[in-house]
């Protein structure tokens, strides 16, 4: 079950002007399931994107990133599940691109307005006939509403799906953004998570639409964890469509932090979203680094500890062997760490003071903080001002189950 997290309610998601979107049962993996979703942009609109820096990212991936290249005046994205598309050779290109000029066709777009996104299983080719035939009932039931439809769609291993809206004001005008996102196992993400889409009316220019991506990414969903591996599909866009009445971001002004600060909140929420639902998780693991020489050893070192299986495995246990969060912390890429300067406290309980096991800890007090679904740990580096956070689950026998059991 997702860590203090519940299904949004369709009534919680607000429309973005410009933007509508649909679903269908295509029956590309499972019958009676929604797996392929469609996004539509009025024109005008403008899309920023990051993506996987894996080395064999998939074939959308690889579409995706030449399209948008081309211009960030896209129209359409349309994504699948069932099939990542990765590790399919020519082919894999040949049948993403056969779907995009149909889908293009059938919107009156061109090919290069439109931005293809797969999610599922590695080296299997799209079933392209139950694409192609869903592409005209995708286009006839777009509506403004259909934001958690798309949600459910884009559904792999997640458990419910995952959405979240907010309004706020830019320059004195309304502007809202709404979001969805999929991930819930193979998250270490190096530039995006798994797959997320956010939406906003507001009024900015391509430039600093893809640094607000960029910054949003940095922020939010690269400091995610929940099993250390980095997905061939990773992709994280931002649409624009420009419909809010605010003058038009142009620059790194009072505007932008606006929208910045907005963004970042919805960005959040999706991004922990993802870690309160992955695989086989029953803690939600808050980890702060700080007083750090540097943002990136203080990332570094929370990251080491994140993606340490013998850390999650003590956490999932309830087993307060922390010297395994002090090995985790050695093993991180720091040049210059000053052991005997950390302390380290397991919510509010101070474990470990100058680099060794404070006097008043107990293991009773310890097993306890442990055994709660929610756990704040803060690492004080104790030689700077710098500081980083990432958000990571434990990991369990529930998670080795549903990776064995995937493909069946």
């Amino acid at each position: 079950m997702p860590i203090n997290l519940l299904k949004p309610l369709n009534s919680d998601i607000l429309v973005i002007s410009g933007i509508s979107l649909s679903s269908f049962e295509a029956e590309l993996k499972y019958k009676h399931r929604k797996d392929l979703a469609l996004i539509f942009l009025d024109e005008g609109s403008l899309v920023a994107g990051v993506f996987t820096q894996n080395k064999f990212a998939a074939a959308p991936v690889v579409i995706a990133k030449e399209n948008l290249n081309m211009s960030p005046r896209v129209r359409a994205l349309i994504i699948n599940t069932g099939s990542a598309n990765a590790g399919t050779g020519e082919k894999g290109i040949e049948d993403t691109k056969d779907i995009c000029n149909q889908l293009a066709e059938s919107l009156k777009v061109s090919f290069e307005e439109v931005l293809p996104f797969s999610t599922g299983v590695i080296m299997t080719h799209l079933p392209l006939g139950k694409i192609k035939n869903s592409i005209t009932p995708l286009v006839n039931k777009l509506n403004p509403n259909n934001w958690l439809d798309a949600a459910e769609a884009i559904m792999t291993t997640d458990t419910i799906p995952k959405a979240f809206s907010i309004s706020g004001e830019v320059d004195g005008t309304e502007v809202n953004i709404t979001g969805i996102c999929k991930g819930s196992g193979m998250i270490n993400p190096n530039m995006a998570t798994m797959l997320s889409f956010i939406g906003t009316d507001a009024n900015i220019n391509s430039e600093m639409l893809n640094e607000l991506t960029h910054e949003i990414t940095e922020k939010t969903f690269n400091k995610i964890s929940v099993d250390g591996d980095t997905s061939t599909n990773d992709s994280f866009v931002i649409a624009a469509t420009n419909k809010a009445k605010h003058q038009k971001i142009v620059k790194k002004d009072h505007k932008y932090e606006a929208l910045k600060n907005l963004m970042e909140i919805v960005a959040k929420q999706l991004a922990q979203s993802i870690v309160r639902d992955g695989e086989g998780a029953s803690k939600f693991i808050e980890i702060i680094v700080e007083q750090g020489p540097s943002e990136i050893d203080c990332h570094n070192i929370a990251k080491s500890v994140a993606n340490s299986p013998l850390v999650k495995t003590a956490f999932f246990a309830s087993d307060p062997n922390l010297g395994r969060i002090l090995a985790a912390i050695g093993n991180a890429e720091v040049e210059k760490l000053d052991i005997s300067s950390i302390n380290i406290y397991l919510n509010n309980i101070l474990f470990a003071r100058d680099g060794t096991i404070a006097n008043e800890y107990s293991e009773e007090i310890g097993k306890q903080e442990m055994s709660k679904d929610e756990i704040t740990l803060k690492i004080q580096i104790g030689n700077g001002l710098a500081n980083a956070t990432m958000w990571t689950s434990d990991l369990s026998y529930e998670y080795v189950k549903i990776n064995s059991d995937y493909r069946t």
